[in-house]
């Protein structure tokens, strides 16, 4: 009989089964790689930014975040019009397959102390404190297990001090409290996003200063110089422990002129997606392209001043043809003119007959 010491010896010689890992899936069931296709097709000359949501989306596909807090807190600094707001909307578009799925605040109207109870609720004894009414949308930002809700504040810096402080706790425990007790908001499964123009006046007027005079003969500006003023903006309006409870800041670049032809595209996709209900389908030749690129360039208002060059030399002319008849009941190889831009019915093609407008 085996002494018990020989058994252990010959048990620890056997070769043991290896331990396979348990089979572990992400809960979410988003693509960090699908939605960052979307985001790069409709986001443009923002690739620092969008290397930033990409890590954040990885992270969050991992499920390996904090789960007493949201799910990520971003800042999205910049001008107008260089797309802070479009990126949250086309991230809803990929996650949960609409632009408006998400929870959004614009803080203008929070700008005054007396109006934070839309957000926060009002306190006991104050009409509508029983039923805790409040700005905040609780099941879209809660989202839900496979797919995480989005809230985007638009515009914080204009928020009176009074709502950041009740952000506050938002962004640390991940919960909000109303004032009267009587509800409590859950931000654990939630993207907060917040979109600010801060620095953005200084950032121009710095750029316009370089530009004048004797500075004109120094080198090219410094982006490092451009984003110390904006940071410098920054600490100058939130206290520093608002500031520590932001994951990340992002900081967008204004628009350039090699940027133009990818915005007309993105705005000739658009209109093609609602031609596509009747049909049809429009096209852009150089020349029209070159008008496009002459109206539709202003680095203060960025993508909007393409937006609004796009509706007045392309949509509206459209709209003259459209308005008439259906198209689907004319010839197919019938012309009609309009502003000096042909028509096609199965096919709308723009040129422009102005010899101005093709330089």
């Amino acid at each position: 009989m085996p002494f018990i010491n020989d058994m252990l010896t010959d048990g620890e010689r056997r070769p043991r089964p290896a331990q396979t890992p348990p089979n572990r899936s992400s809960r979410f069931k988003f693509e960090p790689a699908a939605v960052m296709g979307l985001l790069r097709e409709r986001i443009v000359g923002q690739e620092s930014t969008l290397e930033t949501i990409e890590a954040t989306l990885k992270i969050i596909k991992a499920d390996i975040g904090d789960p007493e807090r949201p799910l990520h807190v971003g800042l999205l600094l910049g001008p107008t019009g260089v797309g802070k707001t479009e990126l949250v909307r086309v991230l809803a578009e990929a996650i949960h397959g609409r632009r408006d799925a998400i929870c959004r605040i614009d803080m203008n109207t929070l700008a005054q102390a007396h109006y934070a109870a839309a957000l926060t609720g009002a306190p006991p004894g104050y009409v509508g404190s029983k039923e805790g009414t409040t700005l905040l949308d609780a099941d879209r930002i809660a989202g839900h297990f496979s797919a995480p809700g989005i809230v985007l504040f638009d515009e914080i810096e204009k928020a009176d001090d009074y709502v950041l402080r009740a952000l506050l706790n938002v962004f640390d425990t991940g919960w909000l409290t109303l004032t009267s007790g009587a509800k409590r908001i859950d931000f654990r499964n939630a993207l907060i996003f917040m979109t600010s123009n801060l620095g953005a006046r200084e950032v121009a007027a710095h750029l316009h200063r370089m530009q004048k005079g004797w500075r004109r003969l120094l080198p090219s500006f410094s982006r490092r110089r451009l984003h110390d003023i904006v940071d410098h903006a920054l600490t100058q309006r939130f206290d520093p422990e608002f500031v520590n409870r932001i994951d990340t800041v992002s900081r967008f670049d204004a628009l350039e002129y090699d940027t133009l032809d990818t915005l007309i595209d993105i705005e000739l996709r658009k209109l093609n997606s609602r031609l596509a209900r009747i049909g049809q389908q429009a096209e852009l030749d150089a020349s029209a392209r070159a008008l496009l690129r002459k109206r539709g360039f202003d680095r203060r208002y960025g993508a909007r001043e393409m937006r609004r060059a796009f509706r007045r030399h392309v949509e509206l002319p459209l709209a003259e043809v459209l308005a008439d008849a259906d198209l689907q009941k004319r010839d197919a190889t019938r012309l009609q003119t309009c502003y000096g831009r042909a028509y096609k019915a199965d096919q709308l093609k723009f040129y422009s007959d102005d010899p101005s407008d093709q330089s």
